[in-house]
């Protein structure tokens, strides 16, 4: 079971999961707006595509945390790939056990 401390820092480090997730979506995205095998119209449309499929991965990661469900959004995270193995350095020994499995399965 998590303890007041998980919930404090994971709340606390929220802003930068997201900051650095988008990081990497924004560079993504950039990508395809330059991709020169694409005409404009093409560029933009899949540019477009990208965002709002990032969107919805926001929406579904960041949206509404609340103490007793911060696990589910945890491993939310970690299917998106905003949650890293690294970062779970600090929370306690329980819940770093009771989400590890995600990445393994991440992985799989």
């Amino acid at each position: 079971m998590h303890t007041e401390a998980d919930w404090r820092q994971f709340r606390d480090m929220v802003p930068m999961l997201r900051e650095r997730y988008l990081a990497e979506c924004n560079a993504k995205i950039a990508a395809l707006l330059i991709d020169p095998e694409k005409n404009e119209t093409e560029r933009f449309w899949k540019a477009m595509e990208e965002m709002e499929k990032e969107a919805d991965t926001l929406r579904r990661c960041l949206d509404g945390h609340s103490r007793s469900k911060m696990w589910m959004y945890m491993l939310s995270m970690i299917g998106a790939g905003m949650l890293k193995k690294e970062d779970l350095a600090g929370f306690s020994e329980d819940l770093q056990k009771e989400i590890s499995y995600a990445f393994e399965k991440k992985r799989g």
